[in-house]
């Protein structure tokens, strides 16, 4: 069994990993830190785990983490990067949820991140942890940088296109819709209900800290220099993402060969659906499942690819990926604790 330790276990990304391992035929739930709620029982704060996850949280001093196998660090930016090496020194693996080991340039990161990169050392050596796109790195890797929700989305819609040559890289566009657990587990005006139920707004238009991320995996398919206009938006509902992303053909192609070419691309991708062409995804069809369904369209059959993808940003946007990077670093199949299908209605 895989010894598992979670840092940061009570916003959404730690309650999603909980959810997952605890019903992960591999896994050992060991440790889940919390200084504010310390000694309190898992169980208490989350009921949907009683019975399930018999722990209690544990203040960071009280737990030696180095007796994992795996540590997750469903945290704010820059707790990782703080803890990573003293961890990576006594052998134990590292999946950070956060941004901390995402970008490989140190002064892009504190550009947006707006905190000193600490533990620059490791940033070359941390894996970016998109499977489908990254497989055979993350599993020889002891650090992952688990991918940002909306990147995921992004790059798994351009991937195919920049691949095989296809588009202009330099006019890339992504609309981008999230619900507002994406936000995280917080008191903050922005996200209570009744500032964002029945409400819909863009933000972070000028620019997304998520852009950097993107485009920097993107630049590693093609020789074209990427270029990438992305605006997320904020939707009335807990769980879900929508991005709408739009590549201009640069070569004649059918729309069978375009989508023979991301069928094949996805062939061997468990977690990534390729509708049949023209299909429209819905958010709920991926609602607490680590799958990615996405569709392809041509408006008027013109130089215009439309790639429509949706994912629970929980899930294929976060832990369940997270999962997934686990289950590659130790040898497992890596569907394994993730079959779960979505929920309906």
């Amino acid at each position: 069994m895989i010894k598992v330790g979670i840092v940061g276990g009570t916003g959404y990304t730690g309650v999603e990993l909980l959810r997952l391992l605890a019903a992960h035929p591999g896994a050992e739930l060991t440790a889940i830190t919390s200084r504010k709620e310390d000694g309190l029982p898992v169980a208490d704060m989350f009921p949907s785990l009683r019975g399930r996850v018999n722990l209690a949280f544990s203040a960071p001093d009280k737990v030696d983490l180095k007796q994992c196998d795996v540590v997750f660090f469903a945290t704010p930016h820059g707790v990782a990067m703080a803890q990573a090496p003293e961890l990576l020194a006594a052998g134990v693996k590292v999946i950070d949820l956060a941004a901390d080991f995402r970008l490989k340039d140190q002064a892009t990161f504190e550009q947006w991140y707006k905190i000193p990169h600490t533990c620059p050392e490791l940033l070359e050596e941390a894996v970016y942890g998109l499977p489908e796109l990254n497989r055979d790195a993350v599993k020889g890797a002891r650090l992952i940088a688990n991918p940002g929700c909306y990147p995921t989305t992004m790059q798994l819609g351009f991937y195919p296109l920049l691949k095989h040559k296809l588009v202009d890289a330099g006019s890339l566009i992504a609309d981008s819709k999230s619900g507002v657990s994406g936000a995280g587990r917080k008191a903050e005006i922005g996200t209570l209900f009744s500032e964002a139920s029945d409400n819909f707004k863009a933000y972070g238009v000028s620019g997304h800290r998520h852009t950097p991320e993107t485009v920097a995996q993107l630049q590693r398919f093609t020789d074209q220099k990427v270029s990438l206009v992305f605006t997320p938006h904020l939707v009335p509902m807990i769980r879900g993402m929508h991005s709408t992303m739009y590549a201009r053909l640069s070569k004649q192609v059918s729309n069978d060969e375009l989508q023979e070419l991301f069928e094949n691309e996805y062939r061997g991708s468990a977690f990534v659906d390729v509708m049949p062409f023209g299909s429209h995804p819905e958010t709920r069809s991926t609602r607490g499942s680590n799958m990615l369904r996405l569709a392809l369209h041509r408006p008027g059959n013109g130089d215009m690819v439309v790639i429509l993808a949706v994912q629970d940003n929980l899930v294929k946007g976060a832990s369940g990926q997270a999962v997934q990077c686990m289950n590659l670093m130790f040898g497992l199949d890596e569907t394994t604790g993730l079959t779960q299908l979505a929920l309906l209605p």
